[in-house]
């Protein structure tokens, strides 16, 4: 063999396929290897992406249209036709110049103000007090406080509307026989009835919250304390307090969401409370504007007035919180 013959045969390996024999294919193997690792994640993660677009996504993108988009019905109910278009703000401010819809913005802020504060407080004294080291039973009354939240909240109402219509309660009736005259439907009082409704329902749900991240502070931080002299106030306040914040702050935010979708709850106790209006809740109005006035684009401007105030309410806690750490 000649040496240019022999070169060129050195060069395409034994088997012929060149420098390294099977070797010269596993650059290509390896790149079809890297782009199918590239793929898996997606391909696993496509049913999920879909639900979450058709479920989540379009429906938030059809209501922001449909908020701007202005409908003109022909004749006195629509029964010539009715056209639509391109109506601008126009149903923002029809929404923002209703007086009552502005009105229950403000109700529910109060409601969220009080109630907020009075359901975190008492979520924190119950987880603390079960993960106390003097707790008995702590299983058995975790479930009991948070059986509450897995009620509907419409048949939570309804329980406890026979402890609100006079006639049927018999705490109105007790109170009667004392010489007290309570109402829990007047219109001073039935927001408040609501708010015990919805603090009955999600204080266990937030204390388990809390019991989670009691559970995971180590041991060794306890016994420290206790070494130092500390009793069960001050591991409360001093060592128990500082580490649960994360699950105060996430609970928190949580409950002004829920505040501001607050829905099931005054329209069934609407059906005993004449105090009750259509437009009482945000949530209501944007029900009695879509389902009761026909009137969807007000009610897709509502509802992203909604959305939206939820979300700066709950961004803006989040940087004062955060604000207060830094500083």
């Amino acid at each position: 063999m000649s040496a240019p013959t022999a070169a060129r045969s050195a060069a395409r390996g034994p088997d012929g396929r060149g420098p390294g024999g099977v070797g010269a294919t596993t650059p290509a193997r390896g790149r079809g290897r890297s782009s199918a690792v590239r793929r898996a994640p997606w391909m696993l993660m496509a049913p999920f992406l879909v639900i979450f677009t058709l479920s989540f996504l379009l429906p938030i993108v059809y209501a922001v249209g449909q908020s701007f988009t202005r409908v003109e019905r022909s004749g006195l109910f629509g029964e010539d036709g009715t056209t639509s278009g391109f109506g601008g703000l126009a149903n923002y401010r029809q929404a923002l110049e209703g007086t009552a819809f502005v009105e229950s913005v403000g109700r529910v802020l109060l409601f969220g103000v009080v109630q907020v504060t009075v359901m975190i407080v008492l979520a924190t004294v119950l987880a603390l007090l079960l993960e106390s080291a003097s707790a008995r039973w702590p299983g058995a009354f975790r479930t009991i406080y948070f059986l509450p939240y897995g009620i509907p909240g419409v048949i939570a109402t309804i329980l406890w509307s026979f402890l609100y219509v006079p006639g049927l309660s018999p705490v109105v009736d007790v109170a009667g026989l004392l010489g007290i005259d309570v109402d829990f439907l007047g219109p001073s009082t039935v927001l408040w009835s609501i708010a015990n409704i919805v603090t009955w329902a999600y204080a266990g749900y937030n204390m388990l919250i809390i019991v989670a991240q009691l559970k995971s502070i180590p041991g060794d931080l306890y016994e420290a304390a206790r070494v130092d002299g500390a009793g069960p106030l001050r591991i409360a306040w001093s060592l128990q307090l500082p580490l649960i914040r994360p699950a105060l702050l996430l609970a928190i935010v949580f409950s002004i969401i829920g505040t501001l979708q607050l829905f099931a709850e005054p329209q069934v106790l609407q059906s005993v409370s004449t105090a009750i209006s259509n437009e009482y809740t945000p949530n209501l109005a944007a029900y009695n504007s879509a389902f009761n006035n026909n009137d969807y684009g007000v009610a897709a401007a509502q509802s992203v007035l909604i959305a939206l105030a939820a979300f700066v309410l709950s961004g803006l806690f989040l940087a004062l919180t955060n604000r207060k750490d830094r500083s």
